[in-house]
């Protein structure tokens, strides 16, 4: 028995009430919430800079050497751990789009399960990257709140007063924003409206994707 056998459907607390249904569901990609989320190539590049300015002292070879090694090696074990929880994340965490909701599950050592109505959410926002793969960001409104630290790395960047919860790392987000447009446009009974979302660098242009206004 595993620690989400308790879930009568996958990655929900409770059955589907009547008239609503799954959109779609997924989890975020391990290597790119590694790439993307965790920043490892950065990491990496950063350990690789450290040990090119060791190389350059004026010190012994022998020193020079075991500096260097030592870096390596901090090196390897920090990206892996990093990596490591990134595969975790990735094989612990459900993100569910209804046609009534948003539903998170996450957390390795201790689940929990964040529902979002859609009448909660203000806008949804894309960023993605060349891979195809990216964050949606969900802006809720102003009397709804949640704690930054309760979400992450579920969460917007770097929003930490207002925290933002976020799908992130997911395989082709853009596809996954538009079903989620379209379902914040059917709630809000109204046409979805084309807006450009920001994309990184990297992507050619802006994503048009429909949202709820």
């Amino acid at each position: 028995m595993n620690e989400h056998d308790y879930e009568p459907v996958l990655g929900l607390p409770a059955p589907l009430p009547k008239g609503e249904t799954i959109l779609w569901q997924g989890a975020p990609k391990w290597q790119a919430f590694a790439r993307h989320v965790l920043w490892v190539r950065w990491i990496g590049g950063y350990f690789i800079a450290l040990m090119v300015w060791g190389m350059a002292a004026p010190a012994p070879l022998a020193d020079v050497a075991t500096s260097v090694l030592r870096l390596g090696i901090l090196a390897l074990v920090a990206i892996g751990l990093l990596t490591l929880y990134a595969w975790l994340v990735a094989r612990t965490t459900v993100y569910t789009i209804t046609s009534r909701r948003v539903v998170m599950r996450f957390g390795i050592a201790l689940p929990i399960t964040i529902q979002i109505a859609y009448s909660t959410i203000e806008t949804a926002g894309l960023r993605s990257w060349a891979d195809g793969a990216g964050d949606i960001a969900l802006t809720l409104l102003p009397d709804q709140k949640v704690a930054y630290l309760v979400l992450w790395p579920h969460a917007r960047p770097w929003k930490l007063a207002k925290a933002q919860p976020a799908l992130r790392g997911i395989a082709d987000a853009q596809a996954v924003a538009q079903i989620l447009g379209r379902a914040l446009a059917a709630s809000a009974a109204q046409p979805a409206k084309a807006v450009k979302i920001p994309v990184s660098a990297g992507v050619a242009g802006g994503a048009h994707v429909p949202v709820a206004a």
